[in-house]
């Protein structure tokens, strides 16, 4: 691996940093009309030993708490504060507007990762991913990016990496998460933009937004730490519970009619072609709906809502198993 930062000091927003050190520096993005400043914190923590620099970072949507909540728990848990090599940037919060809200995306309605890499005089999405491209990803050798499932779906915890990116395949192996699913870089994403400047990057997707999930914030944080000891960070790591199932593809089974849904079957489950999942039920009694697996293969996500529309998502099978 060729490392950006050979034992040198690293200077963040005028912030130096020299190894052995450990930092919080606030990257201020903009200012709302109320006056507030939306400000980015930034963990630097660094060994005095050379190693990679990894960026780990949560709450790029601003739902997604689990994410936020694996960095915030490392950071508070002192993970990153005796590595053993290397430097850890860890950044638990990107999107504060969404985040404060409640909501995904930033105030002017936009993704901020469908913003990269984003412009400084831009809107806020815009100036977020910006800010993250031009200020911390020219120090970083690899990222985590920490996410949740969207809109009431639940996501098993599983690590989405770059197809035909082997340094990215090797960082997925070793997070071990249950489930590590090959996915094409979508454009304007971060992933996108670190593939470009040669970054390998692992996005982990566990839970559901906006409620806590323990079983994915174990997991995270566990797959963090196995990927920082493949590393040489840190001394130790949990084994893996088991051995990762890989998917070449994915589908969306979806809803044939709009009404009350309620699944069968849920996340982490083994399914076969046919199989019934779930059925959608209409509120008076008239119709009933069995949805069935349209696929062999296994249920990596599935939607909560109690009430579903023509069309809409209910469960993402992973097939092709490597």
């Amino acid at each position: 691996m060729t490392l950006k930062n050979m034992a040198k000091e690293i200077t963040i927003n005028g912030k130096t940093i020299q190894p052995g050190e450990n930092e919080m520096i606030r990257l201020n993005v903009a200012r709302l009309p109320s006056g507030t400043v939306i400000s980015i914190r930034v963990h630097v923590f660094r060994s005095k030993k050379v190693g990679p620099t990894v960026l780990v970072m949560g709450g790029v949507h601003g739902d997604e708490i689990n994410g936020v909540e694996i960095v915030r728990k490392s950071v508070n848990q002192k993970i990153f504060n005796n590595l053993t090599s290397g430097t850890v940037i860890a950044i638990p919060l990107l999107n504060v507007y969404g985040f404060i809200n409640f909501s995904r995306d930033a105030s002017d309605g936009k993704d901020v990762n469908r913003n990269f890499p984003g412009n400084m005089k831009g809107s806020l999405a815009s100036r977020v991913a910006a800010t993250l491209t031009k200020k911390v990803l020219p120090h970083i050798d690899q990222v985590i990016d920490f996410h949740t499932g969207g809109s009431a779906r639940y996501n098993y915890p599983q690590i989405r990496y770059t197809a035909n990116d082997e340094k990215s395949a090797e960082l997925a192996r070793q997070f071990a998460a249950p489930y590590l699913i090959k996915k094409s870089n979508i454009p304007n994403t971060l992933r996108k933009i670190a593939s470009g400047m040669k970054i390998p990057t692992i996005v982990y997707e566990g839970g559901e937004s906006l409620r806590f999930d323990g079983f994915s914030i174990t997991r995270g944080i566990a797959g963090l730490k196995r990927v920082l000891h493949f590393n040489g960070m840190l001394k130790d790591a949990p084994a893996a519970i088991s051995k990762p199932i890989v998917f070449n593809k994915t589908t969306w089974v979806r809803a044939d009619k709009a009404g009350i849904f309620e699944w069968s079957q849920e996340s982490g489950c083994k399914v076969g072609i046919g199989e019934p999942l779930g059925a959608i039920r209409d509120p008076y009694g008239e119709f009933e709906v069995i949805i069935k697996a349209t696929r062999e293969g296994y249920i990596i996500g599935h939607n909560n809502a109690p009430v579903v529309n023509q069309g809409d998502a209910l469960f993402h099978i992973g097939y092709q198993v490597d």
